[in-house]
C-alpha cells in the first residue's frame, strides 16, 4: 500500500472541542436524568425546614432552594441551545450532576460545617454551565456577550457564598441574600437579547420540574408517616394526594398549554427571551417554592395527625398553597395580561385561614383538609364556569388546525 500523498488533508488533526446545537424540541433522557439529581436537592430543602421548623429555618431553606433553582434554570437555558447528549457536552453534564449531588448532600449543613463544601460544589456546577455556554457561543457574538455578562454575576455570587461560609448568623444570611439577588438579577443587568431557546423544549422542561416538585411532596407524605398506618394516616395520605393532584391540575390542565403557545408565538429574540425569563425562570421558582412549603406541611401532618401543626408548619402549608396560586396569577398576567381573579381570591382565603389556624390550633389533619377543600373547590368552579373556553384551549384549536 502506498504512503498517503503529502498534499492530502491531514487525517490526524485533533477536532476542535465544540458543542452541537439543539435541533428538536424533545427533552432528552440525559436532561431527565439531570433533573433527578435536583429531586434530592428539593428533598433536602424540605428536610432542612422539617429539622428546624422556625421562621429562620424557612428562610434558610428558601435561600438554598433559590440558589439551587437558579443553577437548574441555567442548565434548562443551556440545553435549549445545545444538545446535551452529543460530544463533550455529555461528559461535562455528568460532572455537573456529580457536583450538584454533592451540593444537595451539603444542604443540611449549608449554614454550618458544610458551608464551604457547598460553595465549592456550587462553583463547579456553575463553572461547567458557563464553560458549555462559551462553547455554544463560539460563533455567535450576541450570545457570547450575554454569557460573559452572566459569568461576571455568577463569579461574584459564588464569591459571596464562599465568603458566607466563614461567617454566621445575620451576616451569613445577608451574604446569601445578596448572592441570590445578584444571580437572579444578572439577566436584567446584562440584557436578554443574545440568548436563544427552543420554545417547546423550554416549556416542557419546566413542566417536568413542576412534576418533579409535586413528586417530592408525595415523598414527603411517605417519609412523614413514621408511627404506622392507622385511620388518621390514611386520611392524611388521601388528602395529601388530593392537594398534590389539585396543584397538578391547576398547572397542566390549561395554564401550561396557554403559556407554551404564547412563548412559541413570541418574536424570536428579546420578546421571547424576556417572556421565558419572567414566566419560567422567575415565576416557576415561586411555584416550586410553594410546592416545597406545602411538602413541609404534609410531612409534619403525617408525623402528627392528631396534633396541631404549629404556626410555622401551618404557615408553610397554607402559605405555600397561597404562594403557588399567586405565582399562577403572575404567570397568567405576564403571558396574556389578564387577571385570574378566582385564584387570587383563593390565595387570599388561604392567608386569612392562617390567622384562624393560629387562633384555634386545629388538628393538622383539619388544616390539610381545608387546603384540599379550597383547591378542589377552585378546580370545580373553573371547570364549570369556563368549560367552553377550556374545551377550546385543550381540544378545538388542535381539531381546527390552528397554531398551538
Amino acid at each position: 500500500m502506498s504512503a498517503p500523498s503529502s498534499s492530502a488533508p491531514s487525517s490526524t488533526r485533533v477536532p476542535r472541542l465544540s458543542a452541537v446545537l439543539r435541533e428538536g424540541e424533545r427533552v432528552t433522557a440525559l436532561e431527565l436524568f439531570f433533573d433527578l439529581v435536583f429531586v434530592l436537592a428539593l428533598t433536602q430543602c424540605t428536610a432542612l425546614m422539617a429539622a428546624t421548623p422556625t421562621w429562620e429555618g424557612l428562610l434558610k431553606a428558601m435561600l438554598v432552594l433559590g440558589v439551587l433553582w437558579w443553577s437548574w434554570a441555567g442548565y434548562a437555558w443551556l440545553t435549549s441551545v445545545v444538545d446535551p447528549e452529543e460530544g463533550a457536552v455529555r461528559l461535562v453534564m455528568f460532572a455537573a450532576m456529580a457536583a450538584l449531588l454533592v451540593a444537595a448532600l451539603c444542604v443540611p449543613g449549608t449554614f454550618g460545617a458544610d458551608a464551604l463544601l457547598f460553595a465549592c460544589a456550587y462553583l463547579v456546577v456553575r463553572g461547567a454551565h458557563i464553560a458549555l455556554f462559551m462553547l455554544a457561543s463560539r460563533d455567535d457574538d450576541a450570545l457570547r456577550r450575554s454569557v460573559l455578562g452572566l459569568a461576571v454575576s455568577t463569579a461574584i455570587g459564588v464569591g459571596l457564598l464562599v465568603a458566607a461560609s466563614f461567617t454566621s448568623g445575620g451576616a451569613q444570611l445577608g451574604l446569601w441574600g445578596i448572592a441570590l439577588l445578584l444571580d437572579l438579577g444578572g439577566p436584567f443587568l446584562f440584557g436578554a437579547d443574545g440568548w436563544k431557546l427552543v420554545p417547546g423544549h423550554f416549556a416542557e422542561r419546566h413542566g417536568a420540574i413542576i412534576i418533579i416538585a409535586l413528586g417530592e411532596s408525595i415523598v414527603a407524605i411517605g417519609t412523614g408517616a413514621k408511627a404506622g398506618v392507622d385511620a388518621g394516616v390514611v386520611g392524611a395520605a388521601v388528602l395529601g394526594m388530593v392537594v398534590a393532584g389539585a396543584m397538578w391540575w391547576l398547572y397542566f390542565d390549561v395554564v401550561a398549554i396557554v403559556a407554551e403557545r404564547r412563548l412559541a408565538k413570541a418574536t424570536e429574540g428579546r420578546e421571547r427571551n424576556n417572556i421565558a425569563r419572567d414566566s419560567y425562570s422567575y415565576i416557576h421558582f415561586l411555584m416550586v417554592a410553594g410546592i416545597a412549603l406545602v411538602a413541609l406541611g404534609l410531612k409534619k401532618t403525617l408525623g402528627h395527625v392528631g396534633d396541631s401543626l404549629g404556626l410555622v408548619p401551618a404557615a408553610a402549608m397554607l402559605g405555600g398553597g397561597a404562594l403557588y396560586l399567586l405565582a399562577h396569577v403572575a404567570f397568567r398576567w405576564r403571558n396574556i395580561h389578564t387577571l385570574n381573579r378566582q385564584r387570587l381570591v383563593c390565595a387570599g382565603l388561604l392567608v386569612a385561614l392562617l390567622a384562624a389556624e393560629a387562633e384555634l390550633k386545629p388538628p393538622s389533619l383539619a388544616t390539610l383538609g381545608v387546603l384540599a377543600a379550597v383547591l378542589s373547590a377552585l378546580i370545580l368552579y373553573e371547570a364549570t364556569r369556563f368549560a367552553e373556553a377550556r374545551d377550546r384551549i385543550r381540544h378545538q384549536l388542535a381539531r381546527e388546525g390552528l397554531p398551538t
